[in-house]
C-alpha cells in the first residue's frame, strides 16, 4: 500500500492555536460592528447550482471551481459570496426589505496561489438589497470605515468611483483602465492601443477618464458621509478606478491600507441588475466585501486595537494518583471563575514532563497540589514566564493571573 500525501492541497491552509484564536477574534469584531449598523447574520451552502454562478463574473469565471456530482449535476463551489446573497433573495421572496445581511465564510478560487491570494480563502461581506437611496451606499462605506477603526487601522482610503465615468467603452478598455495603478498610464495605453485603437484615440479615453470630475452620485454620497460623521480622510474620489467584475452597475468602492503592498484589501458597489438574473424579480442591492486574509496581513503592519485570545491561562498538574481528585476540584473551580484551565490527563506523569508540557504549549500558570498543599489548603501558582512561584488560597488565583 503507497503512502498517503498528508500535505494540504496547494493554496489551502490549516490553523492552529493562536492563528486560530486571531482569525476569531477578528471575526468577533467585526460582526459587533455589522449588527450595529444593523446588518444581519446570513450562512449559505458551500456548494451553489453551476448555473447560478456562471455568467455573473465576466473573464474571471474560469476560476469556479466546477463539477459534477454523483447524481449526474452540475455544482460548483461557492465563489463569491454576492451571486449566493442574489439566489437567497430569489428563494425568500417574502424577506422584509431592505435586507441588509453579513456573511462570514470561505469562497473557492481555482487560481494561481501568490502572496494575499489563495484558492480558499474566507471573504467577509456586508450588502443591502432592497433599496436604491444613496444613503445604503453611504451606510456601507461608513460600516467599512468603521469596521477598520475598531481593528485599531487608522491610515486606510476607500477609493470611490461611478461605473457611468465609463458609459460607451467596452470592457476590454475599462479592464485596461483599471490597471493604470499597477502598469502606469503608458502600460494601460499600450493594452488600449493593442485593442485597435489609434493613438489619438488612446489618448483621448485616457484623458476622459483621468480628468474626470466627481458625478451627481458621487458629491451625493461625500454629502451623506460628512453627515454621518465619517473621517473625511478614508474616502477618495478616483476616476480610474473600475473594478473587474462585470456586474457592477453604479458607484464602485475599494479600500487600500497605508504599508500594506499587496494590493486591495476590500472592495464593492452597487449592484442593481445583478439578482434578476437569477430571480424574476430584481432588486436594488450594494455591498462590500473585505479580503480576511489581506485584512490580517495587513494587521501586522500596526499594532492592532483588538485583544487576542491567548488560550489556555493554567494548567493544572496532578502531583501523583493520590492527589487526582484535588486537582479536578482546583481545574472546577478556576473553569467556574472564567480562568481558560487544562488538567493533565496522565495522573501517571511526572511532575517535571506536565511543567515542560505547559512550556511547549506557552501556557503561563502551573498550578500544583502535593501533599503539603493538601495539608495546608493552598496551591502552589508558577509563573512559567517570570520563573518565580507562590503559595496561595485558590480563591486568590484569579487575581494573580
Amino acid at each position: 500500500m503507497s503512502k498517503v500525501q498528508v500535505n494540504t492541497p496547494k493554496g489551502f491552509r490549516d490553523f492552529l492555536g493562536e492563528q486560530a484564536r486571531t482569525r476569531q477574534a477578528i471575526i468577533n469584531s467585526l460582526t459587533k460592528v455589522f449588527e450595529r449598523f444593523g446588518f444581519e447574520p446570513l450562512l449559505t451552502p458551500a456548494l451553489e447550482y453551476a448555473e447560478v454562478l456562471k455568467g455573473k463574473y465576466g473573464e474571471e469565471e474560469k476560476l469556479i471551481y466546477e463539477f459534477e456530482d454523483r447524481g449526474g449535476r452540475q455544482v460548483a463551489l461557492r465563489y463569491d459570496q454576492t451571486v449566493p446573497l442574489s439566489r437567497v433573495v430569489a428563494n425568500y421572496p417574502n424577506l422584509t426589505k431592505p435586507y441588509k445581511r453579513y456573511q462570514i465564510q470561505p469562497v473557492w478560487r481555482a487560481e494561481n496561489p501568490q502572496k494575499g491570494r489563495y484558492r480558499e480563502f474566507v471573504q467577509v461581506d456586508f450588502d443591502t438589497v432592497g433599496s436604491s437611496s444613496m444613503l445604503a451606499d453611504a451606510e456601507v462605506i461608513a460600516c467599512a470605515a468603521a469596521a477598520l477603526e475598531e481593528l485599531g487601522f487608522e491610515k486606510f482610503t476607500i477609493k470611490v468611483n461611478d461605473r457611468e465615468i465609463f458609459a460607451n467603452l467596452p470592457n476590454s478598455v475599462i479592464s485596461a483602465i483599471d490597471k493604470i495603478d499597477k502598469i502606469g498610464r503608458e502600460g494601460v495605453a499600450a493594452l488600449i492601443k493593442s485593442q485597435n485603437y489609434s493613438d489619438f484615440q488612446t489618448e483621448e479615453i485616457l484623458k476622459k477618464i483621468t480628468e474626470s470630475t466627481p458625478t451627481e452620485k458621487i458629491n451625493q454620497l461625500f454629502e451623506l458621509l460628512t453627515k454621518l460623521k465619517v473621517r473625511q480622510d478614508v474616502y477618495a474620489f478616483d476616476p480610474s478606478l473600475a473594478r473587474g467584475l462585470d456586474y457592477y452597475t453604479g458607484l464602485i468602492f475599494e479600500l487600500e491600507i497605508e504599508g500594506y503592498e499587496a494590493g486591495s484589501v476590500g472592495g464593492g458597489g452597487r449592484y442593481d441588475k445583478l439578482i434578476g438574473l437569477v430571480s424574476e424579480n430584481t432588486y436594488p442591492a450594494v455591498g462590500f466585501s473585505f479580503g480576511f486574509d489581506r485584512l490580517i496581513e495587513a494587521l501586522a503592519t500596526i499594532k492592532p486595537k483588538i485583544k487576542i485570545p491567548t488560550g489556555t491561562q493554567v494548567l493544572v498538574t496532578i502531583f501523583a494518583p493520590e492527589f487526582l481528585e484535588n486537582s479536578l476540584e482546583a481545574t472546577a473551580f478556576l473553569r467556574n471563575q472564567e480562568i481558560e484551565t487544562e488538567i493533565y490527563l496522565d495522573p501517571e506523569t511526572k511532575l517535571e514532563k506536565q511543567m515542560k508540557y505547559a512550556d511547549q504549549k506557552n501556557i503561563p500558570y502551573v498550578l500544583i497540589i502535593g501533599p503539603e498543599e493538601v495539608k495546608e489548603r493552598l496551591v502552589t501558582l508558577k509563573n512559567l514566564r517570570e520563573r518565580k512561584q507562590e503559595k496561595l488560597k485558590l480563591s486568590q488565583v484569579k487575581a494573580q493571573i
